[in-house]
């Protein structure tokens, strides 16, 4: 069985854990001493430097990853941003990047365990390549729980290592250790140093590849951004303070020719731990982190060849959905690229050349946030929206232009002849199998060109997957909106006047005024959303709460009533008004994109139909988990609210009661309204809040 598209399996702990262990191995526990042999103790002062040069495209990332939580991150990204041909050089290249350092990992993790082992380095890496790439297949969720037990050893150990290392500089002459290991502070000036900010920048990479998983993530708009903040502030803490403790207690020559600088530092204040217990600890936090780096990097490389399959730009086999729920081809295809390198090249010789392409792709993810909002698509609807727009996006820009610069001729040669590779395979097998350009052909709707509808379409359709966010009021509209039953003899002006009575009232405008907003556009005409469901929308300039009006025709409705060149004459049986503000744009597309989820569900027509009253009509519309409705009766739990006032009773959170149902009429709740027996009250929640107060109820 194939499956199209992957569960959504991931929460916040697992986002962490993979953005987290995708940026520790080398630029931790190899790194230091390296960057620290070409600017001196300011080495302290360059990892710094270059977590905060890295927020920029952070922002950049969370944005479009809750934007377009799609498996391919980068890849995606780009060719929905700029256009096919760039999204192939992303993608190959992002591959290629993520494949070359998943293998380096592997690589460190065989040259720590041949600390205390005598075994071959590369084949401990051949194997541990193999055993990822099984585990991967097997389940995103399965491979996540493993990334989460090494990153959770990786940090505790790290913490530990770090308080007992400031510990022991707090027990010496802080102002001795600053003459002795910090002075002279640049030791190559001030070049030296920034070439060194380039060096250990590639330390912090791996935190973005996080949005290669952003299918599979639950409620990305929340767990994305948050896991990415949580993981680069404890990269940050970990290398600056970590390599602040090195330099501090290693002696200066010494540490800049240490190929393992953790466990040399470890040895000096871990010497109380019984013999050879300090030195296991670091080996045990070493090799967790190049682990969690190869783990990570497996599953978060093999869903670029699968989301560039989905896009026909390689062979459609790669975008196949096995019966565990994984892309097993593309993780296949992953695993056999990362084996090719590990044993036909000098992988950290190669894995280095890949950093200039790596900065290469920050600029690109910093103008695709400048392309998706300037494109004015209204379906970009991100759930986190980076700070400080342009300027945080044009400073990612310029600084990942210098820092390719500072990598050297090799690793820019390296980018070019990967950007022309890819090139001339998307010109010579892909370009005629493609037909999207991306949002920059929005951004040139603007100057007179045209724009490329399949990407709003796609953006719909995301949206409609994402669902609701929490502070949308889509309970509360659909609970207060106005139910119209009509006759399949009247005329839809009739139908349109009743409900722009309804809606001009609670919008405190004229019917002329909502009927010129509704007619005036074909955009904003009725259109069919779902078998038997037609949708009018219109927007206000004005700051207003959205409203709706329910038309219900029982034995349906001829569309050519609604539309005289309707290509069929199909009946409905539901006719939704729908009005709110210009103001929350992406609040009206998503309760849009519900509407018609709902709608679109199994039976909808059929239930609708048969509903016996408006509240049932309602509640037809609003989501189980978010709604409940309870007749109170003196015999079981409710008695409790009987001859109570509403504002006297405390339901669970911010759960309200939207509507009272006393012997046949609708009752509107207000705070001195006093419940009654047998009065059926409709109350609506958050799910966790529902869940409490059915509890309750049970009690």
């Amino acid at each position: 069985m194939k499956h199209k598209k992957l569960a959504k399996e991931l929460g916040l702990s697992d986002v962490y854990a993979i953005a987290t262990g995708a940026m520790f191995s080398s630029g931790f526990f190899l790194l230091p001493g390296l960057a620290a042999a070409e600017t001196g103790p300011s080495v302290v002062l360059a990892y710094l430097v270059s977590g905060i040069i890295v927020l920029p495209t952070m922002f950049s990332v969370a944005e479009l990853a809750t934007a377009l939580p799609r498996s391919g991150g980068t890849y995606y990204i780009i060719d929905r941003s700029l256009g096919p041909m760039l999204g192939t050089i992303g993608g190959f290249g992002s591959w290629l990047a993520l494949v070359l350092k998943s293998a380096f990992a592997l690589i460190g993790m065989g040259a720590y365990i041949a600390i205390f082992y005598d075994v071959n380095i590369l084949f401990v890496a051949v194997f541990l390549t193999i055993v990822f790439g099984i585990l991967n297949i097997v389940g995103a969720k399965e491979t996540t729980w493993l990334q989460k037990i090494l990153v959770a050893a990786l940090v505790t150990i790290m913490f530990f290592y770090i308080v007992q290392g400031v510990f022991e500089i707090f027990s010496m002459d802080i102002r001795v250790i600053t003459e002795n290991q910090f002075k002279p502070f640049f030791t190559d000036g001030v070049f030296g140093f920034f070439a060194t900010v380039g060096m250990v920048f590639v330390s912090y990479a791996g935190l973005t590849k996080v949005a290669s998983i952003a299918e599979e993530v639950k409620n990305p708009d929340r767990n994305i951004p948050l896991g990415m903040f949580l993981a680069i502030g404890t990269a940050v803490i970990v290398y600056v303070v970590g390599v602040y403790i090195m330099v501090a207690l290693l002696e200066p020559n010494a540490f800049r020719e240490d190929l393992t600088p953790v466990a040399t530092a470890g040895e000096v204040f871990l010497d109380w731990l019984p013999e050879p217990g300090g030195l296991i600890l670091v080996v045990v936090a070493a090799v967790a982190a190049f682990a969690s780096t190869g783990n990570a990097g497996i599953m978060s490389a093999s869903r670029y060849p699968m989301a560039m399959a989905r896009d026909k730009l390689i062979n459609k086999n790669f975008a196949n959905i096995g019966k565990l729920g994984t892309p097993h081809w593309s993780v296949v295809g992953t695993v056999a690229l990362m084996l090719f390198f590990l044993l036909a090249f000098n992988v950290a010789e190669v894995a280095k050349l890949a950093s200039a392409f790596q900065l290469l792709l920050f600029g690109l993810l910093n103008l695709a946030v400048i392309v998706m909002r300037e494109s004015r698509i209204q379906e970009y609807d991100p759930g986190f929206k980076s700070p400080w727009y342009p300027w945080v996006q044009i400073a990612g820009i310029i600084l990942s232009i210098i820092l390719i610069f500072e990598m050297g001729v090799l690793s820019i040669l390296f980018t070019v002849a990967v950007t022309v590779a890819s090139i001339i395979w998307y010109k010579y097998y892909a370009q005629d199998k493609v037909e999207r350009q991306g949002a920059i052909f929005h951004v040139h709707a603007r100057l007179g060109e045209n724009k490329d509808q399949g990407l709003e379409n796609e953006m719909r359709g995301i949206l409609r997957e994402k669902g609701l966010r929490q502070e949308d009021p889509y309970e509360e509209l659909v609970s207060r909106a106005d139910v119209l039953d009509f006759s399949p003899e009247t005329d839809y002006d009739t139908i349109f006047n009743k409900a722009a009575e309804s809606l001009a009232e609670k919008l405190n405008i004229t019917i002329e005024e909502l009927r010129k907003l509704f007619m005036n556009s074909a955009d904003n005409s009725a259109i069919q959303i779902a078998e038997g469901v037609a949708l009018n929308h219109a927007r206000l300039k004005e700051d207003i709460s959205p409203e709706l009006v329910l038309v219900r025709i029982r034995e349906g409705y001829s569309k050519r009533k609604l539309k005289k060149d309707a290509e069929s004459d199909q009946k409905l049986h539901s006719i939704i008004f729908f009005v709110s503000s210009e103001a929350n744009t992406g609040q009206h597309l998503r309760i849009l994109a519900h509407i018609a989820e709902m709608v679109g569900s199994k039976n909808f027509v059929e239930r609708w139909c048969k509903a016996q009253n408006e509240e049932e009509l309602r509640e037809i519309l609003l989501r189980d988990e978010r709604f409940i409705k309870i007749t109170l009766n003196p015999d079981d739990s409710t008695q409790q609210y009987i001859g109570k006032m509403i504002k006297e009773i405390s339901f669970p959170g911010q759960s309200l009661i939207t509507i009272i149902r006393r012997g046949g009429d609708i009752k509107i709740p207000h705070g001195i309204t006093v419940l009654q027996e047998g009065d059926e009250l409709s109350i609506i929640g958050e799910v966790e809040d529902i869940d409490e107060l059915k509890k309750m109820l049970k009690e």
